[in-house]
């Protein structure tokens, strides 16, 4: 048999791989529809923006109106001016790259770990000079944030817990049941007298089960390492945890009811998931997009769950306090399981 004749098979092989793909309109739409339309609206979101705005507070008191008027010069600062507990709170949460204390010499506060602080030092540095004339260079001091709540970790862990809960929830729930699905589990099932009920919220239950040791694993690795106060209540912060299991285990549930394929449900797992890891204030505050953006954030479950997390760990607010973030996760666990339920199919 000759060469030719040996690379018959592969050939053959390989396009029924490319035929094969190509009738998946799952497949499809994720590789080549939805980076585009991601790209759009990424782009929609930031368009004409210009240089990065930097905010900045000052605190209220002597000089503070001067001070933020010659801040204002700079086209790359919008400075605030706040109370001394306002401006640290949001320095503390990411809603402001520095705080500055007006008087001689001015004190420039900020968190050293933050790539977007140290930028705003150097920035707004320049910007008190230049308002002094650089005749004589304006003495100007510095100190770094290093009390454990208003560091970056800080803010970090709470969002990389609520990234895990959202994660484990819906892919843990979703993969199950197309994977039963796929693997033609379900139409035994359907035989049985189980309810859909029943058998859509054995995989919240079983969800549950293991969310325990995981939050306690994030939370105390982030507190024996690097200092992350614990300061709200257990059971608060296990108030929040569970709903918000269930909030994303709901949704899990949703984008499983119909999904066939493996190939499917990843691919509306990650319509799902993507903006949420993008606008919800994982890494970085939410108040960095434009308002608009802004309001849509808001009322994204993982925007609520991580915002209610950060406020109980780190500042120790009780649930009250956090009650209209509740509602926000209520309301999605709700419609999730809610929808999931009406739309689910054996097959």
């Amino acid at each position: 048999m000759t060469g030719s004749m040996r690379s018959w098979p592969i050939v053959h092989l390989t396009l029924w791989r490319v035929r094969e793909f190509t009738r998946e309109p799952e497949a499809l739409f994720w590789v080549f529809a939805f980076p585009i339309l991601l790209a759009f609206a990424l782009g929609v979101a930031f368009k004409g923006r210009g240089p990065e705005v930097i905010r900045v507070a000052v605190e209220d008191g002597d000089g503070a109106a001067a001070t933020a008027a010659a801040l204002r010069i700079s086209e790359r600062l919008e400075p605030l001016v706040l109370d001394s507990a306002e401006a640290h709170n949001r320095l503390r949460t990411g809603k402001v790259a520095l705080v500055v204390r007006p008087g001689e010499p001015v004190l420039l506060r900020y968190d050293s770990t933050r790539a977007e602080s140290e930028m705003a030092r150097m920035v707004v540095g320049d910007a008190l000079q230049d308002a002094a004339g650089r005749r004589e260079a304006r003495v100007i001091a510095h100190e770094t944030v290093a009390e454990p709540g208003a560091r970056y970790i800080d803010f970090l862990i709470p969002g990389l817990l609520g990234l895990n809960i959202m994660g484990t929830g819906m892919w843990g729930v979703g993969f199950g049941i197309v994977k039963n699905r796929s693997q033609k589990l379900l139409k035994r099932f359907m035989a049985s007298p189980m309810q859909r009920s029943q058998y859509l919220l054995s995989f919240v239950l079983a969800r549950l089960v293991f969310l325990g040791l995981e939050v306690v694993a994030v939370l105390l690795f982030g507190h024996l390492v690097f200092g992350v106060p614990l300061r709200g209540s257990v059971f608060s912060v296990a108030i929040i945890v569970v709903l918000g299991a269930m909030t994303f285990a709901g949704l899990g549930l949703l984008v499983a009811s119909r999904s066939k394929t493996i190939e499917g449900v990843s691919g509306l797992m990650n319509l799902v998931m993507v903006p949420m890891w993008i606008f919800s204030g994982v890494f970085f505050a939410y108040s960095h997009f434009p308002d608009a953006v802004q309001m849509f954030a808001r009322y994204l479950p993982l925007t609520a769950l991580n915002d209610a997390l950060r406020a109980v760990l780190l500042d120790g607010a009780p649930l009250v306090a956090v009650a209209g973030l509740l509602a926000i996760l209520l309301l999605w666990a709700s419609v999730g399981f809610g929808v999931a339920l009406k739309i689910f199919r054996w097959e």
